[in-house]
């Protein structure tokens, strides 16, 4: 069988890539943002796009920058990226996107790249392109960036409950809060604020042509059972429909049971399988 590198892609492949990203709404979305605002062109210093497949028919993708995500990659494709990985010094701190894909560049990669500090093997992908049918949470609304000093706290609650590590660790406070400023400024951050604390929040953390990505899904501990993330959920998804974009889209670790009992109330549906590998 022809074997076909993987190669850089630039500028000329434009419209080739947009295709394929179109083809894939939700998995591509993070890929897809990140084109859209900062361009594919090789100069690119924060990351490198590269392609699988002739110039005539483009077939996979893959983004290597602070997170590894291929597109649409078959098993030729991945071996391709993954030998091209291989040979330059790790940059990445996550595998991310397609299940079957994630998984078998790792088993590649793990050699050269291991260990990881975790591997989440099942995350539905799940979609919804209609307001919920259970009652929006009214208190649930845009952060201002007057608040950002409420949200903060919040943000690093749940990054540390989700992740296992602080963002704080070194020197990340500086860029984490940059991060959670960004949302704020964006319109991209929702919370529930009460007493001046919060005790739901949720943001557009990818927003594209198709589709709102929620992220950073959180209720305070204590709190936790008694329907605020189902209410706060459908407000996003009501506001995130109106303002931002025709879908809303989110992936979900398979064994957090409360969370995926809460999406399907809110409507949301299947629409892929993905995998993270924690470096």
């Amino acid at each position: 069988m022809l074997t076909v590198a993987a190669r850089r892609i630039g500028e000329t492949d434009r419209a080739a890539v947009e295709r394929l990203l179109d083809e894939e709404p939700y998995a591509a979305a993070q890929v897809a943002e990140r084109i859209a605002s900062g361009g594919i062109g090789w100069w690119r210093a924060d990351a490198r796009i590269y392609g699988y497949g002739s110039r005539r028919q483009l077939e996979s993708l893959c983004w290597i920058g602070a997170n590894l995500i291929p597109v649409r990659a078959n098993p030729a494709a991945v071996a391709a990226f993954a030998d091209l990985a291989r040979r330059s010094p790790r940059t990445c701190s996550s595998l991310v996107g397609d299940a079957d894909a994630v998984l078998e560049l790792w088993r590649r990669l793990e050699n050269s790249w291991g260990p990881a500090r975790e591997v989440r093997a099942c995350q539905p992908l799940l979609a919804t392109s209609a307001p919920a049918s259970v009652a929006p949470d009214p208190g649930v609304r845009l952060v201002r960036p007057e608040e950002i000093d409420v949200l903060f706290p919040a943000s690093v609650a749940m990054y540390t409950e989700e992740v296992g590590v602080s963002p704080l660790l070194g020197n990340g406070e500086r860029d984490y809060r940059e991060r959670v400023m960004e949302l704020v400024r964006g319109r991209r951050a929702y919370a529930r604020i009460i007493d001046g604390r919060v005790v739901f929040k949720a943001e557009l953390a990818v927003v594209t042509r198709h589709t709102a990505q929620v992220q950073g899904v959180w209720v305070a501990p204590e709190l936790r059972g008694q329907g605020l993330a189902t209410a706060g959920m459908a407000a996003v998804i009501a506001d995130s429909l109106r303002r931002v974009a025709p879908s809303v889209s989110l992936y979900v670790n398979d064994y957090n049971f409360a969370a995926r009992q809460v999406y399907a109330r809110c409507g949301f549906r299947q629409a892929g399988t993905f995998a993270t590998v924690l470096l």
